[in-house]
């Protein structure tokens, strides 16, 4: 990966909150997102011509208000590709700083067999991009049900990135998210092997153990309380016929 990505920051300071627009581009790449307190809100897709939103569907998408304006994106993409040829031009290039990538893959959800879930890989603290990620299933290269978020900047300067993958775990399956970066002298892969519960199972199980240990204990205090009252019964008795037996 011999492209440079050149990316412009903006910060945006308010009270209690920190927004920054990112404008970013290389030679075959382009990238126009926003954001607040380092989650990202919006981007820009240059393959379809209109802003994305990446809010969280449970957050309330309403009270927020999205340009719909795709010309000062496209504007502001052309101004830095022309920053980037100038100084890919006459920048006397120096050893150029990076950092490698730190791959981790995880379910969205809790894995139930043959439900519908999502695998995430998180790709965080490289420098600089971009990263190219790829899955493979059973160590077959999959290219479909595949979502790639936008480079988002982290605190230390570096970049973190999400590929997800949707999927319908079965017993025995395999998946891998495999990360490509400037700086790693090798591929990194990380596998996930379909570890899942069977319908039902695991509640049904755990109920059945928790009933037989209660009535287990039941009637284990039962019959402490029925010899308990016995032996007071005997002890009555016995105290009885002493006192008969005295008088």
């Amino acid at each position: 990966f011999s492209e440079t990505f050149y990316v412009f920051v903006y910060i945006v300071l308010f009270l209690v909150h920190k927004g920054h627009h990112l404008v970013g581009c290389s030679d075959t790449e382009r990238e126009d997102m926003y954001g607040l307190d380092g989650e990202e809100i919006y981007y820009y897709n240059f393959n379809k011509n209109k802003a994305v939103v990446a809010i969280p569907e449970f957050a309330d998408s309403v009270s927020f208000r999205f340009p719909t304006d795709f010309e000062p994106c496209v504007y502001s993409t052309k101004i830095c590709k022309d920053f980037l040829a100038l100084f890919t031009n006459n920048y006397v290039h120096q050893a150029e700083q990076t950092d490698p990538p730190q791959t981790s893959i995880y379910p969205r959800d809790d894995v139930v067999v043959s439900v519908e879930n999502t695998l995430i890989c998180h790709v965080t603290g490289f420098f600089p991009p971009p990263v190219r990620v790829s899955w493979s299933k059973n160590n077959v290269n999959v290219t479909e049900n595949i979502t790639l978020s936008q480079y988002r900047p982290s605190s230390d300067g570096t970049y973190n990135l999400f590929s997800m993958l949707k999927i319908i775990p079965l017993e025995g399956e395999t998946y891998s998210c495999t990360v490509n970066h400037k700086a790693l002298q090798q591929p990194q892969t990380k596998i996930w092997d379909v570890e899942a519960v069977l319908p039902g199972i695991g509640p049904s199980a755990f109920c059945g153990v928790g009933l037989t240990l209660g009535l287990f204990g039941v009637v284990t205090g039962a019959y402490f309380c029925i010899k308990a009252h016995t032996n007071c019964s005997q002890l009555s008795l016995m105290s009885d016929c002493t006192t008969v037996k005295t008088c």
